[in-house]
């Protein structure tokens, strides 16, 4: 190893390191400001800490200069494997991006009144747990529903503000 290689390791380190801690004061000054569950905030955050750390695991191949051949073979076999079960189940990678957009952009929080206005199949409920794949109501008899997140940003929402029993 070089010591120019050295300094390239030493500065994605440090890089990984600083990049990691401004994402999460970022992720909790916002979560804070809109009074977001803690839980939502560590998914976030565990999140963008993985896509740092491929970011650099993909560095650390540039900096020692990794054979690509065998890496490739193996990276090709693993996005094949990976991209036919995201395919077979594209809602799950859609509802973790959902998840992302509603943590930054939903006007509703935990606790606010929502309906989903869906024809016949509308939903009115109390917003009780926002998590990575689904959003869960309660509704005015006590019953739990659980709404996937990309149907809440694919369907027009109601924000109540006065609840009528």
């Amino acid at each position: 190893m070089s010591i120019f290689q050295f300094l390239l390791l030493l500065l994605s380190i440090v890089g990984l390191v600083y990049a990691n801690k401004l994402i999460k004061q970022i992720i909790q000054k916002l979560g804070t400001s809109k009074s977001v569950p803690i839980q939502r905030i560590h998914y976030l955050e565990n999140f963008f800490t993985l896509m740092l750390i491929i970011a650099f695991v993909i560095i650390f191949s540039l900096i020692f200069s990794i054979d690509y051949k065998g890496f490739l073979v193996f990276a090709s076999s693993v996005f094949a494997v990976v991209g036919v079960a995201l395919f077979a189940q594209w809602s799950i990678l859609s509802n973790v991006t959902s998840s992302i957009i509603i943590f930054f952009s939903f006007p509703a929080k935990i606790g606010d009144k929502i309906k989903t206005m869906d024809g016949d199949n509308s939903i009115e409920g109390v917003i009780t747990k926002i998590s990575l794949f689904q959003v869960e109501l309660e509704d005015k008899e006590g019953n739990q529903i659980i709404y996937p997140n990309n149907l809440l940003l694919q369907k027009p929402i109601v924000k109540i503000v006065k609840y009528e029993d």
